[in-house]
């Protein structure tokens, strides 16, 4: 018992000097030519809204796949909530991925189950009592605007009420850090702002989140930090940034 609790505060104490994320020259190589990630350092605090942009082939997908260990970085350390992603144990990714929420652009619903079943699913796979999902459940629905639609098929909805579906399953656990892959990447623009609404009042509630996107219009109009990522490499981080065009 003191041993983990001598972890504990060991962490906390990394979460206060380094953020709850923090890559420090972190590089990622395939079997096939350059590296995907050359030796990037980065930091999100608790608390923090930072955009992560950048041309397709920039290493945005490989950095999202490292802080859910899905990758291991070639080199350099990748520490999410404390963690070392390296030395992670196979047996410790799933309570890891308890504190990531993860939103992606196709959705990745469950078709066959109502929108009820499919934030509930989240919370079966981590063993919470039945009781405290049929409470938890419909009060996260509300929160994202889906309070009448439990009953619905998730082919029965418009693409912007499948991504707040997501976005429930994604925050039922009450996750420390929301990543958010491409979240209005298949919406209409009045959809897209409904959700970009959305997470920056999760973000006000004092959820870290981490949004990848190509959508300029919303990065220029929200004004948070921004990362920009290019060939593997960050170019720019800037707190109330905008989107940088590409140029050689």
């Amino acid at each position: 018992m003191r041993r983990k609790e001598a972890i504990r505060k060991q962490q906390a104490k990394f979460i206060e000097e380094n953020g709850v994320i923090c890559l420090n020259n972190v590089s990622k190589s395939y079997s096939s030519g350059s590296p995907a990630l050359n030796g990037i350092s980065l930091k999100v605090r608790r608390g923090e809204f930072v955009f992560i942009v950048g041309d397709s082939g920039s290493g945005k997908s490989t950095l999202i796949k490292l802080l859910l260990r899905e990758l291991v970085a070639s080199s350099g350390q990748v520490s999410v909530m404390g963690r070392d992603m390296a030395k992670l144990r196979r047996r410790e990714i799933p309570r890891l991925r308890r504190n990531l929420g993860v939103v992606f652009q196709d959705f990745r619903l469950l078709n066959d189950r109502n929108v009820y079943e499919n934030v509930a699913f989240a919370q079966r796979i981590v063993e919470i009592p039945g009781r405290e999902i049929r409470r938890n459940v419909p009060a996260i629905l509300a929160t994202v605007g889906l309070a009448g639609k439990y009953k619905a098929k998730t082919t029965q909805l418009s693409g912007g009420e499948q991504q707040r579906v997501a976005l429930a399953r994604a925050l039922i656990n009450n996750p420390s850090i929301l990543l958010a892959d491409e979240p209005t990447g298949n919406l209409d623009p009045k959809n897209s702002w409904e959700i970009m609404k959305l997470l920056e009042e999760i973000n006000e509630a004092g959820t870290t989140v981490v949004v990848v996107t190509h959508n300029r219009e919303i990065v220029n109009a929200m004004q948070k930090r921004v990362v920009t990522m290019k060939k593997g490499v960050i170019i720019s981080d800037e707190e109330e940034g905008a989107y940088i065009d590409d140029e050689d």
